[in-house]
């Protein structure tokens, strides 16, 4: 039986969660407190946290952070907010959530999220990876096992490290893993979808514009900062890196 935290301040909506999810199998803790909350993550083993993001005592981004620093629990998260803003989801994946759900949200939605957040996140296994990205295939072309390059622009998974012209380029993990994807499917036209299944390491149903603001922040770093057209845009379709 999986054990799920629910941190949400809103009685009501916490209490329809917890009966919802028990009735559903799932073996449920709730707190309303952000503080309360971080401390019951650090102390006790869960197999999935539901956090809301406007929680008294301390932000729900924070308790995020906390709870995927190198010492914390790494227990998958997924954000209940009410708050739609692109930049705020683009902050919770950022800091380690496997999913979030925009309130209002359907039930049924929700529980599918969990199942798939389950089965492609084990509690305790490190977060910074995506379960999508052994999918892709390797490069012809590749020096070696893990080296992706294009032109001066060079991509090492195990060291999690990327340069142009030997230059370090400084990327979160979700930037890392987007230029991962592109890179390993040269000529391939990426769809928003695709990309989001692949980043995310799930089957996103949601707004798929967040992959617009990680292309952004890709072209900023690389496009701009080096003067080249990496990341080309198929109108209608998605992107694509041309070889």
């Amino acid at each position: 039986m999986s054990h799920i935290l629910v941190v949400e301040d809103e009685e009501k909506l916490a209490r329809f969660v917890e009966l919802e999810l028990i009735h559903e199998g799932y073996e449920v803790t709730k707190s309303g407190d952000g503080r309360e909350a971080l401390e019951l993550a650090t102390n006790n083993s869960y197999d999935l946290i539901l956090l809301d993001i406007m929680l008294p005592g301390l932000n729900g981004l924070e308790v995020l952070r906390r709870i995927n620093n190198p010492g914390g629990p790494h227990t998958p998260v997924i954000l209940l907010t009410a708050r739609d803003a692109v930049m705020d989801k683009v902050s919770g994946l950022d800091a380690g959530a496997v999913d979030y759900i925009t309130k209002p949200f359907a039930i049924e939605e929700l529980l599918a999220r969990i199942r798939v957040a389950l089965k492609l996140h084990p509690a305790g296994a490190a977060l910074q990876g995506t379960s999508g990205s052994g999918d892709t295939a390797h490069v012809a072309g590749d020096d070696q096992e893990g080296i992706h390059r294009w032109k001066s622009l060079v991509l090492d998974e195990k060291k999690h490290r990327v340069t142009y012209d030997g230059k370090e380029i400084t990327l979160t993990n979700r930037e890392f893993e987007m230029l991962k994807v592109f890179l390993t499917n040269l000529d391939i036209v990426m769809t928003r979808d695709t990309l989001l299944e692949k980043v995310c390491g799930y089957d996103y149903v949601g707004e798929t514009n967040i992959v617009d603001v990680y292309v952004r922040f890709l072209r900023s770093k690389i496009d701009e900062a080096f003067d080249v057209k990496m990341i080309e845009t198929v109108r209608g379709v998605g992107y694509v890196i041309k070889s």
